[in-house]
């Protein structure tokens, strides 16, 4: 069964096609600059080689075809015609209270996706345009929603919902939701896989930590919490994003700088994070290359990241009751040495002790970090959001 998943961003496309019989990556690339001067399509052939081609793509549509016709090209392609492709499975962002698991898209399901707009009205307009455009250039195509949001839907009330008046959830759905579901979900689970461990019956932090981050905390397969909330601003501090600010001290900013709603929306998701700090770059990679040159507020910027991460840890191991395995992926989870070590850094009182020889020796790879007489086991598990998409598209449809 061959699936094409894709990821629609309001100004950029990427997809990956499995051959789900063997799990193998048959194509995977992107459209960058969508919209915009200078649109390219990035790709790497199925002999490693890597192809930048240069087109104007003023939508989704148009992005998206192009792709197609990429992957049935003569010289580039691997398919000979869409007739290979037996569905689609869409990244969506947003699926509010509505879906706790990936779905067959259908009308009524479309009409579920438009609802939740005014939640993700960055990410879910482009994910709809996404499915609209398989359905019009190959009509009939079976199509599956996975939500970043559903695996977070098992979180109790009383962890998901804002100090606020009652009335503004009922109206607006104003509640803590959660993203980057798929990555904690296959994390989690590969986790387990890989130490022969039962996932129903194991308390697990994940921490998918790059330019934007989260935390979940999962307890006996499900879970339980995590540190983004009604928007991906809360929680982590990252690239660009604040994470947990005083909602005192933001009325305070509008007040004093003259903004409006759009202007602090700007600044928390845009100017803020490592890179408002540092005032370097919201690149992990020049933080360190600043750091190592001497720059204090790179320095700062980095302590901050750090220490934010190690106080969810100690939170959610408090939520959890104790902690069994720690995970780290994403950008940095996976790459970032020093990070990981700044986080379970004189953490042994609840029974973490890294393995620094493994820890600094490894980057971007499936590994146990943690000593051998670390009581929690802590791990490095690169994150495939992607396979998980295809793999709930082929599970759905076979069903």
């Amino acid at each position: 069964m061959k699936i094409l998943v894709l990821n629609c961003g309001s100004s950029s496309v990427k997809y990956k096609l499995f051959d789900m019989d063997n799990q193998a990556v048959m194509a995977q690339g992107g459209v960058e600059k969508l919209g915009l001067p200078g649109s390219f399509l990035k790709f790497t052939t199925p002999q490693g080689e890597k192809v930048i081609l240069e087109k104007e793509l003023p939508e989704h549509d148009a992005a998206i075809q192009f792709i197609l016709s990429v992957l049935t090209d003569n010289k580039y392609g691997c398919i000979r015609s869409f007739d290979e492709i037996d569905a689609v499975g869409h990244r969506v962002v947003h699926g509010g209270e509505a879906f706790s698991q990936s779905v067959e898209i259908t009308s009524e399901v479309i009409g579920k996706i438009v609802e939740c707009i005014d939640l993700a009205p960055l990410h879910n307009p482009p994910n709809l345009k996404g499915i609209r455009a398989m359905s019009s250039l190959i009509p009939g195509i079976r199509q599956v929603a996975v939500f970043d949001t559903a695996f977070h839907q098992t979180m109790p009330d009383y962890a998901y919902m804002y100090g606020l008046p009652y009335d503004l959830y009922k109206k607006y759905g104003i509640r803590r939701y959660g993203f980057h579901g798929t990555s904690h979900r296959y994390v989690s689970h590969r986790a387990c896989e890989i130490l022969g461990v039962p996932f129903d019956k194991q308390r697990i932090i994940t921490a998918h930590i790059g330019n934007g981050g989260s935390l979940a905390a999962i307890k006996d397969g499900k879970c339980v919490d995590t540190s983004m909330g009604l928007t991906p601003v809360e929680g982590l501090v990252m690239g660009t994003r604040s994470g947990d600010v005083d909602a005192g001290a933001l009325a305070f900013i509008m007040q004093k700088e003259g903004l409006d709603a759009a202007g602090l929306s700007n600044l928390v998701n845009k100017k803020s994070g490592v890179m408002g700090i540092s005032g370097v770059s919201s690149d992990m990679r020049e933080l360190e290359a600043a750091i190592a040159d001497g720059d204090k507020r790179a320095s700062l910027a980095m302590n901050v990241y750090n220490y934010r991460i190690k106080k969810y840890v100690g939170e959610y191991a408090a939520a959890l009751g104790g902690l069994d395995i720690l995970v780290f992926t994403g950008g940095v989870g996976e790459n970032q040495w020093a990070t990981r070590t700044a986080v379970c850094k004189d953490m042994e009182f609840m029974g973490i002790k890294l393995d620094e020889s493994r820890n600094t020796g490894m980057r971007g790879q499936e590994m146990v970090i943690s000593a051998p007489d670390s009581k929690v086991t802590v791990m490095v598990v690169p994150t495939d959001e992607e396979l998980t998409i295809a793999a709930d598209t082929m599970e759905i449809l076979g069903k």
